[in-house]
């Protein structure tokens, strides 16, 4: 009997299983695709929100500022890259000078600090390629930018490290209720639990179903980007948004941890959530949005493009509650924008609704906060370099040339308590595949040191998901070894 479980692996889930950890509890966190990350936290803006566009007295209002303010402490302790590069909401009419002081004082009811609204001068100074007929902006300095699965991984990783239990490839078919708890069923048996948390994302309507028919609904809405090389990066400094419209935040111009520069997301319901395909309509749509507003956008330097998909209801808030079928039973759902920033005060506030179950929940008296930061050998001073290269050879032979990705930090990706199985998963804890050239040169041996590493063939190394296979079988033999 699991004391609770937690159902989806995106960064609301992993951020309650890291939450959870601190407390001496049985805690297993299910996952239906092959690795943690793998819906919406791993395409999105990876934007963390200073907290000035929710109404006040929404669930996002309260968990967006109180999560903004967690981001330091966390990405610290687990080693993972964050900046805050503050933010503009950008007017270009007077119309939308009325926007920009709206959410000032939003933001302010919020309790957001330091917002201030600029003039033209000002915005030009800071951010020289918006466009001149700018007339003003909202700045919100502690706005910034994270690598949201990268975070997602470490949450997971430290989760697991601290006594946590993790499966993948583990989708939950069906969900009961009983007097001492619930029943799971997977493809890998039952199992029993006290308290289940809810953070399926996208399919959180359909997991809810399974013991409240009257459920809320989910809609899932595509977002599509383009992907800069790092050649611009410097373009802009700060997030800089357009005013929002009706449909969201608009098209955004940012800046990414990893040096590149980010434009996008487009917003459009689909029917499908597998639908993450991106589209020529949307790609002209972000050059459209884009055009007159900001001067000089390089884009020839477009490397990829990619579409996430966000969970939207039609109340527009989160929902963080028990089900109304069942007090054990906590939906962490409709988590949408800005639920990246808000996912570390979420994950707090429903371990204080499973304490409520469970009653009184015992500290972990061997929880470490911290997480072995892997190594980042491009950004090593020459020494330190030398030194690894050293200990071990294999952080002198660069696998990635894009991203300068050594052989040594795949190896580690792969080894590490909750590495990487698949070259997606590799792409995401190291980079490598990740630059100019989208994995064009470094997929082949990538894929031989996976296979190695895990003891299988070439032909076994996925992309990312089940079926995804990159070879059809092995190689053919050179002429003369085994054939006429």
């Amino acid at each position: 009997m699991y004391d609770v479980t937690i159902i989806g692996a995106g960064i609301v889930g992993t951020a309650v299983a890291r939450e959870l950890a601190r407390c001496r509890l049985r805690t297993l966190l299910l996952e239906k695709e092959s690795d943690v990350a793998n819906g919406t936290t791993k395409a999105n803006s990876a934007i963390v929100h200073a907290g000035y566009d929710a109404l006040p007295g929404t669930a996002k209002a309260r968990f967006n500022v109180a999560g903004n303010r967690r981001y330091e402490p966390l990405c610290r302790e687990l080693g993972v890259p964050f900046r805050r590069t503050g933010s503009l909401v950008v007017a270009y009419s007077d119309e939308e000078m009325a926007t920009v002081r709206e959410l000032y004082r939003r933001g302010c009811t919020n309790g957001v600090p330091d917002l201030a609204i600029i003039d033209r001068d000002t915005l030009l100074e800071w951010e020289p390629h918006v466009a001149p007929r700018a007339v003003g902006a909202l700045s919100a300095p502690t706005a910034g930018i994270v690598g949201a699965w990268e975070l997602a991984i470490a949450l997971a990783e430290n989760a697991a490290a601290n006594g946590a239990e993790v499966r993948v490839n583990c989708p939950v078919e069906a969900v009961t209720a009983d007097a001492a708890g619930f029943t799971l069923r997977t493809p890998g048996g039952a199992l029993r639990t006290r308290v289940v948390i809810n953070a399926a994302g996208l399919h959180a309507d359909t997991v809810h179903r399974m013991i409240c028919p009257d459920s809320f609904t989910i809609t899932p809405n595509r977002g599509e980007y383009m992907l800069f090389d790092k050649d611009a990066s410097g373009y802009v400094r700060r997030v800089v948004f357009q005013c929002p419209t009706s449909e969201g935040k608009n098209v955004v111009v940012l800046p990414t941890v990893h040096g590149n520069l980010l434009v996008g997301p487009t917003a459009a319901y689909v029917d499908a959530d597998a639908g993450t395909e991106t589209t020529a309509a949307g790609l002209a749509e972000l050059s459209d949005r884009t055009r007159d507003r900001f001067t000089g956008l390089p884009w020839r330097q477009v490397i990829t493009s990619f579409a996430g998909l966000r969970a939207k209801t039609p109340g527009g808030d989160f929902i963080v509650e028990p089900s109304p079928a069942a007090p054990g039973f906590i939906n962490a759902a409709g988590i949408d924008s800005p639920g990246l920033t808000a996912a570390p005060a979420i994950a707090e506030y429903v371990v204080g609704l499973a304490a409520a179950v469970l009653g009184e929940m015992a500290p972990n008296p061997g929880f470490n906060p911290h997480r072995r930061p892997p190594v980042q050998f491009a950004s090593l001073p020459p020494e330190e370099k030398a030194a690894l290269i050293r200990r071990d050879p294999r952080y002198g032979r660069i696998v990635c040339r894009c991203e300068s990705v050594t052989e040594g930090e795949i190896v580690d990706a792969v080894r590490r308590s909750f590495g990487g199985a698949t070259v997606d998963g590799i792409k995401r804890r190291t980079r490598a595949g990740g630059g100019r050239c989208q994995g064009g040169f470094c997929t082949p041996r990538l894929m031989e040191i996976i296979a190695r590493e895990q003891g299988i063939g070439p032909e076994q190394v996925r992309k990312d998901g089940p079926g995804s296979w990159l070879v059809a079988g092995r190689p053919r033999p050179e002429r003369g070894e085994d054939e006429c």
